[in-house]
């Protein structure tokens, strides 16, 4: 395993020693110390390599993250995981607003709780929740899924497209447009093999399934009232 310490390695440095391993691998599994709640920390990855992040860090870590691996042991500042492409991001505490925002694939993993605008404009990615989200979550969310192990907050799934929502525990409010949906079994295997992949023991029975009503795909007169 190698090691870099940001209390003596400038971040850029270490950002670009993570980017490298595109081009090669050799070394696939890094620790970052001291993280001390930086800024953009291993941003921009793009290789099957293994990032263990000691601590807490501040907007936008594992922002476009492609095949790698990146797991945060403290809480992540806002945009955590921002338009990440492929591979597992894993933050065992809680998580700042806009977690995943407009991510294409991969697993986001927040064993803690998340804030609001959690999965806005998601567009693949899957993002599973252990604890509660905030407010305005998968606003606009295109594609993937969502799974709320605790509570919703305000406006779930408002402007929603063909996202999937599953929440086990209340939904404060449901956005413009967004439905309670009929957990079908191929929604139940959905479910449980996220929740396998995350690594949270929950029954997938438990959860109820939201998504969009589709009356705001194109303007109707009719419906004018809920743009």
């Amino acid at each position: 395993m190698q090691t870099i310490d940001l209390a003596t390695t400038p971040l850029r440095e270490m950002n670009a020693t993570l980017q490298a391993q595109a081009d090669q691998t050799n070394a696939t599994s890094w620790d970052i110390l001291n993280p001390r709640g930086a800024h953009a920390i291993a941003v921009g990855l793009d290789a099957p390599i293994e990032v263990t992040v000691r601590g807490s860090t501040g907007y936008y870590c594992a922002g476009m993250n492609k095949q790698a691996t990146v797991h945060v042991t403290g809480s992540a500042g806002p945009g955590v995981a921002e338009n990440m492409m492929s591979g597992t991001v894993i933050i065992d505490g809680d998580a700042s607003q806009y977690a995943g925002a407009t991510g294409r694939g991969g697993l986001l993993v927040i064993k803690g709780n998340a804030s609001s605008r959690c999965g806005i404009s998601m567009k693949g990615i899957d993002i599973v929740v252990q604890g509660n989200i905030g407010h305005m979550s998968a606003f606009m969310g295109q594609a993937g899924n969502l799974v709320v192990c605790g509570d919703a907050g305000d406006a779930l799934g408002d402007s929603l497209y063909e996202a999937r929502l599953f929440v086990r525990g209340s939904v404060k409010s449901l956005g413009a447009d967004c439905i309670e949906k009929e957990m079908r079994p191929e929604h139940l295997e959905i479910l449980r093999d996220l929740l396998t992949r995350a690594g949270i023991e929950a029954d997938p029975q438990e959860f109820r399934r939201y998504g969009s009503a589709r009356k705001l795909y194109n303007f109707d007169i009719d419906n004018a009232a809920a743009y």
